[in-house]
């Protein structure tokens, strides 16, 4: 039996509507896309709620047209440098210990851990746990069942800004479109992208938006660390514009039809024309000057990833290197920058598995959509039921699926 999922990626640089057929098998397939310029939104967040709301709605019907669905409720993610993480333990009394621990006493011990005292103007989005310990053994990492008097979990606590999820809310919801639940960017690509064996290893996964760049850190099957930048593909395009005296429209065509993320890489030989402002007639640009600017931003955004995986503590846990998606991802040779910059394994991250229009979607730019797609039925198939799945006028509102998602089948 088929169920139908939609995602909503509402990115600086354009608006993605999914819609996934889910069957019994756990295939995916993508029957419609709707995807537009982004509007009313910067790095991340709504700056213009009218015109965010009009370009989701545009999103919206391009989709509904596609797939043949009337869209009601969507999984929608969220980014922006309001977002912060920490991590924080919970312990309870197992309720009843003949029965042996129960969803309601893992429940209760994610809400003590998630009863921390939050920054002002912040709510949670996210309450995922690490690893529990029954009765002083450690390392567990599915608790149901076993028998013991005191249950601790080790959890990551994410968190955004109240006005940011609230209107974010209110666009989404304007569309008329019910928000089922807000999801972190980078834990939604994160879920479609690195495989198991990856995040027991230790990997980075990075998603490189337009006015963003996530970060989630994943060790030991889990996730460990979050982080959104405020720096994405906007900041290589504008230093374009500057550079070659560009509009900012034409700096970003030059950007994807030229550029190139090593200098050492372009041939001298190679050029292209462009319109500088104040020139009547088009100039002659060596490819190599544009990926000299390209290299020195790209390496900026990079360096800035690698500061805060330092500043995480896990640089020595990764063995299984970074996972690069999002817009910027795409850029020839930024792989190659990124692998010399880390000296880590370094792969780009599509979407794979798809059907239907997959041809759409099995890019690096829609990895956080695809995974929006998918994210409910993720945790489904860890065979833990839908025991745990909380409502949203619960404090789990957007807490439940991790539980699901993150523990091993």
């Amino acid at each position: 039996m088929e169920r139908s999922v939609v995602g909503i990626d509402v990115g600086s640089q354009k608006i993605q509507v999914l819609v996934g057929e889910i069957d019994d098998a756990g295939v995916t397939r993508i029957v419609g896309v709707g995807r537009v310029l982004s509007r009313g939104v910067r790095k991340g967040v709504i700056v213009n709620v009218q015109e965010a709301t009009h370009a989701i709605s545009e999103a919206v019907e391009r989709a509904e047209q596609s797939s043949g669905y009337h869209i009601e409720r969507a999984y929608v993610g969220i980014s922006g440098s309001h977002i912060i993480s920490r991590n924080s333990q919970g312990v309870v009394g197992v309720a009843r210990r003949d029965r042996g621990i129960m969803p309601d006493d893992v429940d209760r011990a994610l809400e003590a851990a998630g009863a921390i005292a939050l920054p002002q103007n912040q709510e949670l989005l996210h309450i995922i746990p690490r690893v529990f310990t029954v009765d002083g053994q450690t390392g567990v990492r599915d608790p149901l069942g076993m028998h013991g008097f005191r249950l601790e979990v080790e959890a990551h606590v994410v968190m955004g800004a109240s006005t940011a999820i609230q209107n974010l809310t209110k666009c989404v919801t304007n569309a008329g479109v019910e928000v089922s639940e807000l999801v972190l960017n980078s834990l939604a690509a994160g879920g479609t992208l690195i495989s198991d064996t990856e995040k027991d290893m230790g990997v980075v996964l990075v998603d490189i938006g337009e006015g963003t760049t996530d970060i989630a850190i994943f060790i030991e099957g889990t996730i460990w660390h979050t982080r959104c930048l405020a720096m994405g593909g906007e900041y290589i395009t504008n230093d374009i514009a500057i550079g070659l005296r560009l509009p900012p429209e034409s700096a970003e065509r030059v950007k994807l039809q030229h550029g190139h993320a090593m200098a050492s890489q372009v041939s001298e030989e190679d050029r292209f024309t462009v319109s500088p402002y104040g020139e009547s007639t088009p100039v002659v640009v060596p490819r190599w000057k544009l990926a000299e600017i390209i290299q020195a931003r790209a390496e900026e955004i990079l360096e800035s990833v690698q500061q805060e995986i330092k500043r995480s503590g896990y640089d020595g846990l990764l063995p299984a290197g970074l996972v690069l998606c999002g817009g910027t991802a795409q850029l020839p040779g930024i792989q190659d920058l990124a692998r010399d910059l880390f000296g880590l394994p370094v792969q780009i991250g599509s979407p794979k598995g798809l059907a239907g229009l997959a041809d759409k979607t099995s890019n690096p730019a829609s990895a956080v959509s695809v995974g929006l797609v998918q994210w409910m039925p993720m945790w489904e198939e860890r065979g833990l039921g839908g025991a745990h799945r909380v409502t949203r006028s619960s404090l789990w509102k957007r807490v439940g699926a991790w539980f699901r998602t993150l523990l091993p089948g």
